[in-house]
C-alpha cells in the first residue's frame, strides 16, 4: 500500500520512539525536525527525558515502561504509520515494551538506531540492556544504523578500522536478525565519510566529503529519522538511505551557520529553508 504515495493524497506519517533532548539537537527533537524538513508528519513516543545541552548530559529520567506502552497504543491505534524510527531505549523493560508494541501493531518498516552514547560521550544505554536490544529488536529492524563504536559494542569486538572489517561486522549483525545494516563511518578519519549499506546479497557504498566542524550533535538521530521519512513516503530502502545521507551531509555542511551553545552544536535541520 505504501510503495508509492505520490498522487494518492495520503499523508506520510513517521513515528519516533526515542529519548528527549532538552537542548533540542538530538533525540525526539531532532527526529521531529527531520520529519518536518522532509515533508513527513511526525509523531512521537518518549522513552526518556534527558537534562542535556551541547556540552553533555547531566541527567536521565526513564519513562516507565507501562507509559511507553500507553503512548505506543495511543499513536498506532489512530495514525496510519508508514515507518518507525527507534532511538534511545535505556533499559531492558523499555526495550521489551517497544518490541511488544511493534508486534502488536504489525510494524515492519523499522529503522533501529542503537543509541549508546551522546556526541559528548555520555552513556545513554545501560550496560545490561544491550543483550535485550540484540535479542528483541534487531530481528524486527528493516535496517539497523550503528556507528563504528556501536557496532563494536553490539558484537563485543574491536572498532572497525577499514571498510573490509566494516562489511564483515555488518554481516555479523545480519546473522543476529537485522534485515539490513547501515554501518556508519563518520567516526573514522580520512577525507571522506563512508557508510556501507549491507544487505544479505548486496553492499552499497555511500561516501561524502568529510566536513570539518565540531557541530555534529544529533547526526545519528537525524540520519535514522531521515531514512524513516523516506520509507514513510514509500521509498525503497536503498533510495531512502541515499536520500537520507544526502540530507544529513547538507545539514552538517550548514551546521556552522547556527550559533547554538558552546559545545558540540546541532546540525542544521532546516538548511533548505533558513
Amino acid at each position: 500500500m505504501l510503495d508509492d504515495l505520490s498522487g494518492l493524497g495520503m499523508t506520510a506519517i513517521a513515528v519516533t520512539i526515542a529519548g528527549s533532548d532538552s537542548g533540542g539537537g538530538a533525540g525526539i527533537q531532532a527526529d521531529l525536525k527531520t520529519f518536518a524538513a522532509l515533508g513527513v508528519y511526525g509523531a512521537s513516543v518518549v522513552t526518556a527525558l534527558t537534562a542535556q545541552n551541547t556540552q553533555g548530559v547531566s541527567g536521565i529520567h526513564d519513562v516507565p515502561a507501562e507509559f511507553v506502552t500507553a503512548q505506543i497504543d495511543a499513536v498506532f491505534s489512530d495514525l496510519k504509520v508508514g515507518a518507525v524510527k527507534i532511538g534511545m531505549l535505556s533499559s531492558r523493560d523499555i526495550i521489551a515494551a517497544v518490541a511488544a508494541g511493534l508486534d502488536r501493531h504489525s510494524q515492519t518498516r523499522v529503522v533501529l538506531d542503537p543509541v549508546m552514547a551522546a556526541t559528548s560521550g555520555d552513556r545513554l544505554l545501560k550496560s545490561d540492556a544491550t543483550e535485550a536490544l540484540i535479542r528483541l529488536l534487531l530481528p524486527k529492524a528493516l535496517v539497523v544504523t550503528p556507528n563504528l563504536p556501536e557496532a563494536a559494542v553490539l558484537l563485543d569486538t574491536d572498532v572497525a578500522g577499514d571498510e573490509a572489517v566494516m562489511r564483515h561486522q555488518a554481516h555479523r549483525l545480519l546473522k543476529l536478525g537485522a534485515k539490513a545494516v547501515l554501518i556508519k563511518g563518520g567516526h573514522d578519519d580520512g577525507p571522506e565519510s563512508v557508510d556501507l549499506l549491507v544487505e544479505p546479497d548486496t553492499t552499497t557504498r555511500l561516501s561524502a566529503e568529510r566536513i570539518l566542524t565540531r557541530n555534529t550533535h544529533g547526526t545519528g538521530c537525524t540520519l535514522s529519522s531521515a531514512i524513516a521519512a523516506g520509507l514513510a513516503k514509500g521509498m525503497p530502502l536503498g533510495d531512502a538511505v541515499r536520500a537520507a545521507k544526502s540530507y544529513v551531509s547538507a545539514a552538517i555542511a550548514g551546521a556552522d551557520q547556527l550559533d547554538v551553545g558552546s559545545g558540540h552544536g546541532p546540525v542544521h535541520h532546516f538548511h533548505r529553508f533558513w
